[in-house]
């Protein structure tokens, strides 16, 4: 079991684009946050700081354990309050709660430096650990899905959630060598079927874990979901900020908020403008902003993120697909 950060210490691992967030959030004192990837709790600290009340989701039972030592839990009514759950069930789970309306939401996409760090979680290969990468802890682990799934699925993973270019090689190899239980054991695997060699400046096994990574917790899916719930959520005015880590999920956020914005979808300068059928749901739709030259060098994981964020409009949501 991980141990738990003091009260109102500094969280293990920093987000990144803190600042950034905080700024595009512009928490007021007594608003109401999502912060829809509570994590070790960087982002809810700085909200909590700036005087608003944060409503904290994650699916992983480590993290919520974690900031239930937080004393804005045991604050009344709580500052603090802490949800078990996906974020994309976040319209449901504040419901219950008895809150329908939000003045801001944060998303940092993907898996956490908590996670990562632990080899037990089977997230990455630096530490040889047991193939699991489930964030719930739960459900079907990448150990399951590897050792049961037929070749053709394998590849079609590796391909769609990877950009695996060789991905028939690898899952032919993965197959061929079932079964596998730890992340080296697959590591090793996918590195001899793409001809790995120390020297390359990125291991080829990368691309494959997080192929199977984004399958076994539905990531994309999930995303799409809780950026359907925060156009249901957000008040007009409430500002939603969205921190993906690679070009699938920030292709996600980036379409979401074009159509939001009211952008046509394949409109033609060559065509008669039509009007969406829509109004836009969301305005002040900022030009992606990436980690500065020394947040880089304080942390070198943060060399991939992207931070979009726009205003919630008065407009009724879309409701695109089920929340």
């Amino acid at each position: 079991m991980p141990r738990k950060p003091a009260p109102n210490s500094p969280p293990p691992h920093i987000p990144v684009l803190l600042d950034e967030v905080i700024a595009a959030l512009a928490p007021a004192p007594g608003a109401v946050i999502v912060d829809a990837t509570f994590g070790a709790g960087g982002y809810t600290r700085a909200l909590l700081n700036a005087g608003a009340t944060v409503h904290a989701f994650d699916r992983d039972p480590d993290a919520i354990a974690a900031g239930q030592a937080w004393p804005e839990c045991a604050e009344q009514p709580p500052r603090l309050v802490l949800h078990l759950r996906r974020f994309s069930e976040m319209v449901a789970a504040l419901a219950e709660a008895g809150v329908a309306r939000v003045d801001g939401i944060a998303m940092d996409i993907g898996v956490s430096s908590m996670q990562l760090d632990q080899s037990a979680r089977g997230f990455a290969f630096a530490a040889d650990g047991p193939l699991d990468m489930r964030m719930s802890q739960d459900g079907p682990s990448a150990a399951d899905f590897v050792n049961t799934a037929a070749e053709g699925d394998i590849a079609d993973v590796l391909f769609n959630y990877g950009e695996e270019r060789q991905s028939r090689r690898v899952a032919r190899a993965i197959v061929a060598a079932r079964p596998l239980e730890t992340t080296g054991q697959l590591a090793a695997v996918v590195r001899k079927a793409l001809g790995y060699h120390p020297g390359m400046p990125k291991d080829p096994a990368t691309r494959s874990f997080q192929a199977i990574r984004i399958h076994v917790n539905a990531e994309l899916d999930e995303l799409n979901a809780a950026l359907d719930a925060s156009e249901q959520l957000l008040t007009p005015g409430g500002r939603l900020a969205v921190v993906s880590f690679h070009s699938l999920e920030d292709r996600i956020v980036k379409q979401f908020l074009r159509e939001a914005g009211g952008a046509i979808a394949n409109a033609s300068r060559h065509l008669p403008q039509v009007a969406p059928a829509n109004a836009p749901t969301f305005d002040h739709i900022a030009k992606a902003v990436r980690p500065s030259a020394a947040e880089l060098a304080r942390n070198p994981r943060a060399r991939s993120a992207t931070l979009r964020s726009a205003v919630r409009t008065a407009a009724p949501a879309r409701h695109r697909r089920a929340a």
